[in-house]
């Protein structure tokens, strides 16, 4: 418990891992509204072009896991300045891509980076910060993952416009060198419960296998390979799980979810992701394509959203440590719902105001769930599962977002096709945007149950 009583740690781990909780929104949402731009340069169809966002998303929940059991056994610290690094140098690659396929690549490596700053980062915050702040701490780091949306569009655009979707990447060096400088120099310690453990070698390549062919499969719909993927998934399923539930070190202790509150909270998380991650991509689809709007002024729109979001997820933690948790994110996703319920009426005729009301609204719900139900998660479970239990909130997250992505995906295919998007098959495009906010609205209303039916039984 020392660590409770070292503010200055408390103040270094907050602000190395809110940098960090940062940057990979930003990166995000930023390529997002730089897609219709890199598909222009590399001439790239509407299937390929989705898959620059998925292969980031893939790599980074496939290694979330694994290496949030090795930084249990190696050391939180070290796996979070070594993701940093990896981050940092595919970053710059990613600028330098000389083609599509290589950009793609190169986002798959900056994924696996990713993961290993995501499943350190909120596992130290939760190591460092006592109970009685720790949802406040939750909702600082929150709080910047919006920011880092809310800039992504924007400067994202302006980048964009002026000097290139290549700048996106190479304006988060700066950032990540202060991260590091901030680990290195003013961290000290390590921490390592698992410390002398072996590493699950073969239930983590089991995991890895299970679900890259879930998640690639998913992507691949409505091919007959991704279906057949998808099936070939349930059996590396079973086989991982049946490995875990026998080994004395698993890569992931699946009796955790014999705990109620973390099962449910998990499983609203994915809900809330799946709902929510591609809701930039298609209104930025929307407003460049459909409304003629630049990156830059289709930027300013979507700012809306995660500017609401960073304003309420602070406020939403801090009460998540003084009020029943599962509760407040209840609200957060009903109203979540909502607002993506009124986005599934969309049309060449909506107006930009109208828009700009339903990403207030939307902002709002996600920022009141996401703080109190991360609070959840962690809180239900012993430090020694600190790591594992941050690797499930970033698999949560990581999944749903690709499933968000990967629903976009299969409508797209269905409708459009592989075809470049143009404005002989803008209709069509409408008519897939809309598709995909009623199902992401009624995910949503789904989880809401998820969200409240659900106790700590311990």
């Amino acid at each position: 418990m020392n660590e409770y009583n070292d503010r200055s740690l408390r103040l270094y781990v907050l602000i190395a891992a809110t940098l960090s909780s940062f940057l990979t929104p930003f990166m995000g949402s930023s390529i997002n509204v730089a897609l219709p731009v890199i598909a222009l340069q590399f001439k790239i169809d509407a299937i390929l072009q989705t898959w620059i966002p998925t292969a980031f998303l893939l790599a980074a929940a496939i290694f979330a896991v694994p290496f949030g059991r090795l930084s249990e056994i190696y050391g939180m610290k070290r796996v979070f300045v070594y993701g940093n690094i990896i981050f940092t140098v595919s970053a710059i690659l990613s600028a330098f891509s000389p083609s599509a396929m290589a950009l793609i690549v190169f986002r798959a490596i900056q994924g696996v980076g990713s993961a290993m700053i995501f499943v350190t980062g909120l596992a130290i915050l939760t190591r460092v910060f006592p109970p009685y702040e720790r949802g406040k701490a939750i909702g600082i780091n929150t709080a910047a993952v919006y920011i880092g949306l809310s800039m992504g569009p924007v400067l994202g655009g302006f980048l964009t416009r002026f000097l290139g979707w290549q700048s996106i990447f190479l304006s988060t060096v700066p950032l990540t060198v202060i991260v590091l400088a901030v680990s290195l120099l003013r961290i000290d310690g390590e921490w390592a419960d698992a410390a002398g453990e072996t590493f699950d070698i073969p239930g983590s390549i089991s995991y890895c296998i299970f679900l890259f062919l879930l998640m690639y499969g998913f992507s691949a719909l409505p091919d007959t390979m991704g279906a057949l993927m998808i099936l070939l998934s349930i059996g590396a399923f079973a086989v991982f799980l049946r490995m875990e539930l026998s080994s004395t070190s698993p890569v992931f202790n699946v009796r955790l979810f014999r705990n109620l509150t973390f099962s449910f909270s998990s499983l609203a998380a994915l809900i809330n992701y799946s709902a929510t991650f591609a809701v930039s991509l298609l209104l930025s689809y929307h407003l460049q394509y459909i409304k003629g709007l630049d990156p830059g002024s289709s930027g300013l729109i979507l700012v809306t959203q995660p500017i609401v979001m960073a304003l309420v997820a602070p406020v939403a933690g801090r009460a998540s440590d003084r009020f029943n948790p599962q509760t407040l994110a209840g609200i957060g996703m009903a109203v979540t719902s909502l607002a993506l319920l009124s986005l599934s009426i969309l049309d060449r005729t909506t107006p930009v105001p109208m828009i700009i009301v339903s990403l207030f609204v939307l902002g709002l719900g996600f920022g009141f769930f996401s703080s109190p139900n991360t609070n959840a998660i962690m809180g239900s479970v012993e430090r020694k599962d600190y790591g594992i239990a941050s690797a499930t909130v970033s698999s949560m997250r990581l999944i749903g977002q690709a499933f968000s992505i990967g629903i976009v995906t299969l409508i797209f295919a269905f409708l459009i096709g592989r075809v470049p998007i143009s404005p002989a098959n803008y209709d069509l495009l409408i008519e897939s945007t809309r598709i995909c906010f009623l199902i992401f609205g009624v995910l949503c209303f789904v989880g809401v149950f998820a969200a409240t039916a659900r106790r700590n039984d311990g």
